[in-house]
């Protein structure tokens, strides 16, 4: 029975792909180790963490629940689209009725976590929730004309730091703010190295994401190179501005920016790049090389390793002091 409940578990998390959370939890990470640094309450911080997990995995199973719907709509949209796209559904595993009592579920986990967090914390969280919600449920429509990178810098840069700041300490700060521009740049990468990657697919289909807006593939990777400057400029000014040089630590991560870069910029889906041992952790790797969709993962999980271990840094800066 236990062993049912948690393959379902398991099974449900693959569908809402978990591999993204890596890039949740890093930047939790980093707010919540400054918070700690400011004598934050632990538990505050820790329940705010499953908030916004659950509310993650919500997004990604509403946009593939409507993704499918849209690729449904022509032959022609399917035929363009990655083959790991909405897969679950494609292959049977889940219906639309059983993805939508998910979302369900997801949703009522996270409010349920706002509604402790603001008895424990103070009213100002039902607002930042509810800010939360919004861009949890309107996530795919933002994507659909070209803002999904707004809605990400919002809810992963400002709304999470933040928040969690504020229910480990009940007070904003503007030292968070700076914090929350230098990683959420790293965090945008992630996501703009997954829309570029469906860019064929998503031009086919008249999706407006920000690249396909931009309608130039060699213009549009450009603003990759865009926002991971951005990102280490943002940590650069932090530590002037909170007089941490060990901020500038992050600046290791830099070799790994220009590969996923360049791994972006050459991307095709028949492609399938020779792993190193810098391109690790690359997880599944003989299941989607039999999936056909290796090249495609290598150069997502390059984006998300290099979200990661930019966290990994950042948080190991702000505890050196």
């Amino acid at each position: 029975m236990i062993t049912d409940i948690f393959k379902r578990i398991l099974f449900w998390l693959d569908c809402s792909r978990a591999f993204a959370l890596p890039m949740t939890v890093m930047s939790w990470l980093v707010v919540f180790v400054w918070g700690i640094k400011h004598s934050g309450c632990v538990f505050n911080g820790i329940l705010a963490l499953f908030g916004i997990i659950f509310a993650h995995l919500a997004t990604n199973l509403i946009d593939d629940y409507c993704d499918y719907k849209i690729l449904c709509s022509n032959e022609k949209y399917i035929q363009s689209a990655q083959k790991c796209k909405c897969a679950h559904i494609f292959e049977g595993r889940v219906t639309l009725r059983q993805m939508l009592v998910m979302i369900i579920v997801y949703c009522i986990l996270a409010a349920s976590i706002g509604l402790v967090l603001t008895f424990k914390a103070g009213l100002p969280v039902i607002w930042l929730a509810l800010i939360g919600a919004v861009v949890t449920l309107f996530y795919q429509k933002c994507s659909l004309v070209g803002l999904s990178e707004a809605a990400v810098f919002i809810a992963y840069g400002p709304l999470m730091f933040e928040g969690v700041y504020f229910v480990m300490t009940k007070s904003f700060s503007f030292d968070v703010l700076l914090l929350s521009f230098a990683v959420v740049m790293f965090t945008l990468g992630f996501l703009y190295v997954h829309t570029m990657l469906d860019f064929d697919g998503d031009m086919t289909s008249h999706k407006k994401t920000l690249c396909c807006r931009i309608g130039d593939k060699n213009i549009a990777i450009k603003l990759l190179a865009v926002f991971y400057t951005f990102g280490y400029l943002a940590a650069a000014i932090l530590a002037f501005y909170s007089k941490n040089p060990f901020l500038l630590i992050t600046f290791l991560t830099a070799p790994l920016a220009i590969i996923t870069y360049n791994e972006t910029k050459i991307f095709k889906k028949s492609r399938i790049p020779v792993v190193r041992w810098w391109n690790l952790p690359f997880e599944n790797q003989k299941f989607y090389l039999q999936e056909g969709s290796f090249g495609f993962y290598f150069t997502l999980f390059q984006a998300r390793n290099l979200m990661t271990e930019f966290c990994i840094l950042i948080s190991l800066a702000i505890l050196l002091p």
